[in-house]
């Protein structure tokens, strides 16, 4: 059985094909008894405008941009080649990708950077939520002029974004405390959480995750979380000196980036060294993960991220409601890590 067309809405309404298409496209013009009998015809036959195919009869395009953070990141710069590699794969469906440099953890940074969208510069903007009333604010800003704001990663505390694309952070979290808390059966045990600023979110859901389930396990203790501002500087310099002050911590959960530091700590390290949970694969985690000097990497998959993020951004401007399904991180250890795919250049 064919799907209804316009022409089979039309002729139920007993209008013409071009009141319907006005009234579908919401152009005006049209008597208010003509509306009514079009939305009932509508409704009646279950016809679904195909959006592909009056967006090419119009030549309708879509300007999507998306705001990362930069520096010495892996996952992030796996994040922004996904993001360039789906704008090139999206271009017969006249998707256009620009993709903009922000300073990592500076949210009024990026509040500057979105105050400078004028209305009509793009269709909807991607960005990396943070605790800010100043990006929230513009956020909100963005709404106004239509231009929708999606988050990645971290979400943002506004009710005037339109969607939400990553894992729950707060199971993350807690997915790290059960492993941390498996490794320490039948022993005491001391974790050292290290992150890249407690005014993310996503860094602070995923302590506030690890938190409240080693709470409940018996002789261990969490040791109070250190900020490095996922700076590999700040990582070697903050934690080597942590861990030679405190020989008897016995896991580490780190939270944000700057992970080849770490890594650089603990193959220098003699003897047993701590239990170690990273987040996000990349070619020094993995390398790590080989060679046994981190136990677990919990990866949010960022070309998935990207693809959801990019769909929802197409259906909020096509009048849609986005699809938002959380996505489910992968654990890798290091008898199951995946074939080598060459993402990233940095952890």
């Amino acid at each position: 059985m064919r799907n209804p067309t316009l022409h089979d809405v039309a002729r139920a309404a007993g209008v013409s094909y071009s009141t319907a298409d006005r009234v579908l496209n919401q152009r005006g013009g049209v008597a208010e008894k003509s509306i009514l009998r079009v939305q009932h015809a509508i409704q009646e036959l279950g016809y679904r405008r195909d959006i592909h195919a009056a967006n090419l009869s119009r030549r309708r395009s879509y300007r999507f941009r998306f705001y990362l953070p930069q520096g010495d990141h892996g996952f992030f710069s796996v994040l922004r080649d996904a993001a360039q590699d789906q704008g090139r794969a999206r271009a017969l469906d006249r998707i256009n990708v620009d993709v903009h440099d922000v300073p990592a953890l500076d949210a009024d940074a990026l509040a500057i950077e979105l105050a400078s969208i004028a209305e009509g510069d793009c269709d909807c903007v991607a960005i990396v939520g943070a605790d800010s009333d100043r990006l929230g604010a513009a956020v909100a800003r963005l709404a106004g002029l239509g231009i929708a704001v999606v988050t990645l990663v971290s979400d943002v505390e506004s009710h005037a974004r339109a969607a939400y694309i990553g894992i729950n952070n707060i199971a993350a979290g807690r997915t790290a405390g059960r492993l941390i808390g498996l490794a320490h059966t039948a022993r005491y045990g001391r974790i050292l959480p290290i992150l890249g600023k407690l005014g993310v979110r996503d860094h602070r859901e995923r302590l506030r995750g690890v938190s409240d389930v080693l709470a409940g396990v018996g002789g261990i203790s969490l040791l109070p979380a250190l900020e490095v501002m996922d700076r590999p500087d700040r990582m070697l310099e903050h934690v080597g000196k942590v861990l030679t002050m405190d020989p008897d911590i016995t896991g580490i959960y780190s939270i944000g980036a700057g992970n080849r530091a770490l890594i650089r700590i603990l193959g220098e390290m003699g003897g047993a060294r701590p239990f170690v949970v990273l987040h996000e694969l990349s070619p020094h985690s993995r390398v790590a993960l080989e060679g046994g000097l981190v136990d677990a990497v919990i990866d949010q998959k960022p070309a998935e991220e990207i693809a959801q993020a990019l769909d929802a951004m197409k259906a909020i401007v096509d009048g849609e409601v986005p699809i938002q399904a959380e996505i489910t991180p992968t654990i890798y250890l290091k008898d199951n890590l995946p074939g080598p795919t060459g993402d990233g250049e940095h952890a």
